[in-house]
């Protein structure tokens, strides 16, 4: 079974940037493609390596990091990028911790 689009962006952003925050948003269906496409994301990431650096700068290791999808399936992507002091001044609360990748049920 092939993984999603979604799941990759996720995980590829996760693995290599600590994350206080991450959604990741199919905005397909927004657009002139077929049902069930993922080409067009939208990603809010919160994160204190953002901490100093210039937007452009943020934008830049977030394309590098997704490369790979850039180059293939994802036609757009739409980056907000935070410090968690952006973020608590922007929306007044702590950002959300990152979904659980793994771990144990009980």
């Amino acid at each position: 079974m092939a993984m999603l689009v979604k799941h990759t962006i996720e995980q590829k952003l996760a693995d290599a940037l600590e994350l206080a925050h991450l959604d990741v948003v199919n905005e397909s269906n927004n657009h002139n493609v077929p049902a069930n496409s993922e080409t067009h994301f939208k990603v809010n990431l919160v994160s204190t390596t953002f901490e100093g650096k210039k937007l452009i700068e943020r934008h830049r290791m977030v394309n590098h990091i997704l490369a790979d999808e850039l180059a293939g399936p994802v036609h757009a992507l739409a980056i907000h990028t935070y410090t968690p002091a952006e973020w608590q001044k922007r929306h007044g609360e702590a950002p959300m911790s990152p979904p659980c990748l793994g771990g144990e049920s009980s």
